[in-house]
């Protein structure tokens, strides 16, 4: 089994946050090849040069080859690469695990953050992009914990 992990690579909270999960797959699924792209310094390594091609012919070929993409969907908005990896892997019929830890998805119960919606500018809740979100949810699923994901993993590996 090989997995796709998707997810901002260019700060170094996010190249941390990537190495630390991917780590955790790897020591916890040592048979499932897992490509990150921030490892693939052909296009990756920012003092060397890889133009849009390169990088879209390397990505595709990767997602394409995998059986599992994990998507990482934190951030102000999704990445844009990954929100096109998801677009391929959906096309691709490449299952997607969606992963949306931000915790301004919580409180749908509490009354003062439903009421502030109707307030303008007072939304206290993370917006996803429902086409995106939709995506993974036709093909897949979204989770938001690591664990959470890592168990997702272990139902994919055990198909496999």
């Amino acid at each position: 089994m090989k997995i796709y992990f998707a997810n901002g690579l260019f700060s170094q909270a996010d190249a941390e946050f990537n190495a630390r999960v991917v780590a955790q797959i790897r020591d916890q699924y040592p048979l499932i090849e897992v490509y990150l792209p921030q490892e693939n310094a052909s296009i990756n390594d920012k003092n060397n040069y890889a133009n849009s091609l390169m990088i879209a012919k390397a990505d595709t070929d990767e997602v394409l080859a995998s059986d599992l993409l994990v998507a990482v969907l934190d951030g102000p908005t999704i990445d844009n690469g990954v929100a096109s990896e998801i677009g391929v892997a959906y096309q691709a019929k490449v299952p997607i695990l969606g992963l949306y830890t931000d915790t301004r998805r919580l409180g749908a119960d509490n009354q003062q953050k439903l009421d502030a919606l109707q307030q303008v500018a007072e939304n206290q809740f993370h917006y996803l992009n429902l086409y995106t979100t939709g995506l993974i949810k036709l093909n897949g699923k979204i989770l938001t914990s690591v664990d959470d994901l890592l168990a997702a993993i272990d139902e994919y590996a055990e198909e496999d």
